[in-house]
């Protein structure tokens, strides 16, 4: 088998339980399906797929190196990281009940519905200020992948490794979504808001007692 074969399969054995793995993610788009419906949520696990390649271009290019090495940068992404879960989580807290018409999979409310953009957005920030990224793919790439291995295929891991990200919260999105559990959900929509509020704050404060290396 080809080595870079090898390496691939490598990396994708370990992935495969951080992707499936609950964390912040995982809660943004359940969230979002429930919430915002299929659309949105779809919009957020491929702005999750890009902030991974944002982790896998840095680490590649040698910068996660740096940031895993300074305590100053590592707590400038901690900290920030930090602050945008408690803000949603907050927001969570703070929502009403969410009319959502069972009929359709993307139905919500006219005022507010949510901008592609904002979806885009909430996914990739959720993913790209989590410091525990850094070392993650940096402890992958350094162990897996060889040294010698060529660039571009270091980046070709990653678009494998990004397309089954999305893949996986693309699937849970559209499960979230069906018009039964849609139906069950939009009756707990303001208790749902509760609870992911609490988890976004808890994993907030959880990554507020990380430390580096």
């Amino acid at each position: 088998m080809h080595p870079y074969l090898i390496e691939l399969a490598s990396l994708m054995a370990i992935f495969f339980f951080a992707i499936v793995s609950p964390g912040a993610d995982l809660a943004m788009v359940i969230r979002q399906s429930i919430v915002q419906g299929r659309r949105a949520a779809i919009v957020t696990s491929f702005g999750i797929g890009a902030s991974l390649m944002f982790h896998v271009t840095y680490t590649i290019l040698g910068l996660g190196l740096i940031i895993s090495q300074s305590i100053y940068l590592f707590n400038i992404v901690k900290w920030c990281g930090v602050a945008y879960l408690v803000y949603i989580g907050i927001k969570a807290l703070r929502a009403g009940r969410t009319e959502l018409p069972a009929e359709t999979a993307d139905a919500v409310g006219a005022g507010e519905r949510q901008s592609l953009s904002r979806a885009f957005g909430l996914g990739f920030l959720a993913n790209a200020l989590n410091p525990k990224a850094v070392f993650f793919f940096l402890s992958i790439f350094s162990t897996v992948v060889s040294a010698h291995t060529p660039v571009v295929v270091k980046f070709g891991y990653g678009l494998v490794m990004a397309t089954c990200l999305i893949a996986w919260f693309v699937g849970v999105s559209l499960f979230m979504t069906t018009p039964r559990m849609r139906a069950g959900f939009a009756r707990m929509s303001q208790w749902i808001d509760r609870t992911s509020g609490v988890v976004f704050i808890a994993l907030g404060i959880k990554l507020a007692t990380e430390k580096a290396g």
